[in-house]
């Protein structure tokens, strides 16, 4: 931690958690839909690991992973949020835990200058020629725009090759959801 620099603890200690938002879940309403409850606390980054879309979905399509890298430089942004206890299960439910990803705590590094601890997913499996569907990377492009993330960062996500859902009716569900609120949501 920087000096000077203090640790800030959960505003709901008890009755929620702190989740660490790269993906999908970026999108405020995308994660909102799955818990509610969810209240963004601030955008950050962690240190040590790099974005990649490489963790294969029941869908056959690659979705995001903050994966270790031994970098000095590796850094993933995202945000972090605050979800109520009681809708975890539901997060890990859409997450795969346990089969698409393991649970690890992760030392977010705040705008501030402060830290927190919160749950990162993490991929069990990886598979680099797997590629996200258009609609989730509109997901995280656009979540991450509304969390104002650095510019460098989301011109890089911008970039990463994406194809299209073979399943319509889902690809037009998904492209519904609006990610435009913002970080106070």
């Amino acid at each position: 931690m920087p000096e000077g620099a203090a640790e800030r603890r959960d505003p709901g200690e008890g009755g929620s958690v702190l989740v660490f938002a790269y993906g999908s879940n970026l999108c405020p309403e995308r994660l909102r839909r799955r818990t509610p409850s969810a209240r963004s606390i601030g955008a950050g980054y962690v240190v040590g690991r790099v974005l990649r879309f490489h963790t294969e979905a029941d869908d056959g399509s690659g979705k995001a992973d903050a994966c270790p890298s031994e970098s000095r430089d590796a850094r993933v942004w995202g945000a972090v949020y605050s979800i109520a206890s009681s809708e975890k299960p539901d997060l890990d439910r859409a997450e795969r835990l346990g089969v698409g990803y393991r649970e690890v705590t992760a030392t977010v590094h705040l705008r501030d200058g402060s830290t927190l601890s919160a749950t990162l997913y993490e991929a069990l499996r990886r598979d680099p020629s797997l590629k996200p569907y258009d609609w989730y990377h509109r997901l995280v492009v656009e979540g991450a725009r509304a969390h104002d993330l650095p510019e460098p960062y989301v011109e890089a996500l911008e970039s990463v090759p994406a194809v299209d859902d073979p399943d319509r009716e889902r690809d037009a569900f998904m492209r519904g959801i609006d990610c435009g609120a913002g970080p106070g949501s």
